[in-house]
């Protein structure tokens, strides 16, 4: 291949990820300045946050048992996005999913584990599915704006959660801190090693990142969603089933963020209780505007800002900072992903400027 084809070529695939490149730079510079107007050591504070999200190999294992769900709830926002939806309400699907798989045992006592964990995580998928799946309904047939619906149907989903945590689910013996009844040992989710102490949930995260890859990229109903995606009208008049389609990618979403309440329940927690309710569907938002709303690329997104949140205590302990202090850097990372996304339209015109040079590259070469 000549080489500058192959820069042409490697221009317009890099080219989508300038704005989360640039938003990282932004960041950066006014975490920075922000600490610097605190008169705290903002380069030292920086190298902590490296240091406490990857610096050790507990380190590693706290960021990633925090990335693990994130990728899941990613997922959730990014899956409906091919579709030209942004849901924001993650949340909600994640603590209903919990909610279904710390009552399943109940409903079936006598299932042996190897069937049971299945079934807690069905159960799970089912109502996170349901959930985000009516917003979407919502959205086709009554016109709700589905980031509203979205959002109001995450506190109404936490709403739930509490009055039957703290009402006819609540174990008699949780006093302070009411949940349901706790998982048998037998039921719980390990770690994937003794040497490595992360749960199974970071594979199924990585696994469903993956499959979701394929099926945006390489099927049929993948490429129908981005013809949704990208202008309904035109999908209407080529005889795709739109309303179809946009319920079934909010079913999908819903589904994996109810699966990540289910690992958060059986792996961490071992009942379902207001711990659950911990912003992994909030966080789940920046991750997906992070990868620009790619499966892949959301599990290095995850696994960064699962790093950022791991190294608040480390701030707080060496530099006397607050441990929201990681939360107003993601929030300055959020602010400067939606405002690099003006870009958009010009990574668009540019891309297919790279591409139209490449086949031009390519053609003088096969007719020279």
């Amino acid at each position: 291949m000549n080489p500058r084809n192959a820069i042409y070529r490697a221009g317009a695939l890099l080219l989508p990820g300038l704005p989360t490149l640039l938003a990282a730079l932004t960041t950066f510079v006014l975490f920075m300045l922000f600490l610097a107007v605190q008169g705290k050591p903002a380069w030292q504070a920086c190298q902590l946050v490296v240091q406490g999200a990857f610096g050790s190999a507990f380190a590693w294992e706290n960021t990633l048992q925090r990335a693990a769900p994130l990728m899941l709830t990613a997922l959730c926002v990014a899956l409906p996005a091919r579709a030209g939806l942004i849901i924001i309400g993650g949340e909600g699907a994640l603590v209903l999913g919990g909610l279904a798989a710390a009552v399943a045992p109940l409903w079936l006592p006598d299932m042996p584990v190897l069937l049971l964990l299945p079934c807690m995580a069905l159960s799970a998928m089912v109502v996170g599915g349901f959930w985000i799946g009516l917003n979407g309904w919502m959205r086709q047939k009554r016109g709700l704006n589905e980031t509203i619906g979205s959002l109001l149907l995450s506190y109404v989903a936490i709403a739930i959660f509490n009055q039957l945590v703290e009402g006819p689910l609540r174990d008699p013996a949780s006093l302070n801190k009411p949940s349901t009844i706790p998982l048998d040992d037998s039921v719980m989710i390990g770690p994937i090693s003794d040497a490595f102490q992360v749960h199974w949930g970071l594979v199924v995260g990585v696994i469903a990142c993956i499959l979701a890859q394929v099926f945006v990229r390489n099927s049929v109903t993948g490429f129908s969603l981005q013809v949704v995606g990208g202008n309904v009208r035109t999908a209407r008049m080529i005889g795709l089933p739109v309303d179809r389609l946009v319920v079934l990618t909010c079913v999908l979403g819903g589904a994996c963020a109810g699966l990540a309440g289910m690992f958060e329940v059986a792996a961490v927690q071992g009942s379902a209780n207001a711990a659950i309710i911990a912003g992994y569907g909030a966080s789940g938002i920046l991750v997906a505007f992070a990868a620009r709303h790619n499966p892949l690329a959301i599990i290095a997104c995850a696994i960064l800002l699962g790093g950022i949140e791991a190294s608040g205590s480390l701030l707080q302990r060496r530099l006397g900072l607050p441990d929201a202090t990681t939360l107003i850097l993601e929030g300055i990372l959020f602010t400067s992903l939606l405002a690099w996304e003006a870009l958009t339209p010009r990574i668009v015109a540019w891309r297919l400027r790279l591409n139209e040079r490449a086949e031009q590259t390519q053609g003088a070469l096969q007719h020279g």
